[in-house]
């Protein structure tokens, strides 16, 4: 029974991970119906550049600060100049940019931090807390609280403000929304920097749990795009169940067939609930009335 907690644990906190990686994937989705590839990088960026921010003597808090906005400012370049130029361009070439773009600055941190692994110290201190034979790390708390924060306020966002509304009427009809005088440009610009920003914020909070290393953000690109698809594209909530279904069913399958199949069985999860609800768990077709 402790050894099942014990995978719980580990799949929820490593789900939450995920989770906070499909958001980053949701707000742009929302915004433009781009899949952003290169979100694994900003949560690559967030972790790296306080790591490094720190070594230079720069306090945890500015360190981290200064970070946000370093991945808040890629995010929003490579809005302005590469998916803007190339506006007019079909879907899937908006998306093989954000996969050039991701390969860049994968090169760019392996040039600029080196290939080694780094962590950070934890923001919650203290020992492990035991549950039930099971073990539970500080910062594992400040992972899934701080998520589940995310997600709330970006829900409370898209439901209870204009700029959500924005986001949504952007989303239905481009056109019609910059008619009724809804700045297109701005409102996917502005969903690029929070996309940014949650991305940055994502690595600073895992980086004291998982090493911290240039080649980082490809992996967790892929297994939050699946929560996200999982969940069900453009929901808040979806990427968090979906990246906690997409966590569970890796560490139960590590932990009772074997860790070679982890990937794997998240996958095929994947496939027989996609199967069944096509559009996601809490996704849905058609438009909303705004």
């Amino acid at each position: 029974m402790s050894q099942l907690l014990q995978f719980v644990i580990s799949g929820i906190t490593v789900g939450v991970i995920y989770g906070a990686v499909a958001l980053g994937f949701t707000l742009i989705y929302n915004a433009s119906h781009v899949v952003n590839f290169a979100q694994g990088e900003f949560v690559m960026l967030g972790a790296l550049l306080t790591v490094f921010g720190i070594a230079a003597g720069i306090p945890y808090p500015l360190a981290a600060l200064l970070a946000v906005g370093g991945t808040v400012l890629v995010s929003v370049a490579l809005f302005d100049f590469a998916l803007r130029p190339a506006g007019n361009a079909p879907i899937f070439a908006l998306i093989i940019i954000t996969i050039g773009a991701s390969i860049l600055l994968r090169g760019i941190a392996r040039v600029a931090f080196g290939t080694g692994y780094f962590s950070l110290p934890p923001v919650a201190g203290g020992g492990p807390i035991a549950i039930g034979g099971a073990v539970l790390l500080p910062q594992s708390l400040v992972v899934v609280f701080g998520t589940v924060f995310i997600v709330v306020v970006l829900r409370l966002l898209m439901q209870n403000t204009l700029l959500g509304k924005a986001v949504i009427a952007t989303s239905s009809d481009a056109m019609a929304a910059n008619l009724v005088g809804i700045n297109v440009s701005s409102i996917v610009r502005l969903s690029f920097a929070i996309s940014g920003a949650i991305g940055a914020l994502a690595g600073i909070l895992i980086a004291p749990i998982a090493l911290a290393s240039h080649d980082m953000g490809a992996l967790l690109a892929l297994k939050g795009f699946a929560a996200a698809m999982l969940g069900g594209m453009g929901s808040p909530v979806g990427a968090l169940v979906g990246g906690l279904l997409v966590g569970l069913s890796e560490t139960l399958s590590a932990g009772y067939i074997s860790s070679d199949y982890k990937d794997a069985t998240a996958f095929i999860i994947i496939l027989l609930v996609l199967s069944a609800f096509p559009n996601g768990l809490f996704g849905k077709g058609g438009y909303d009335r705004v």
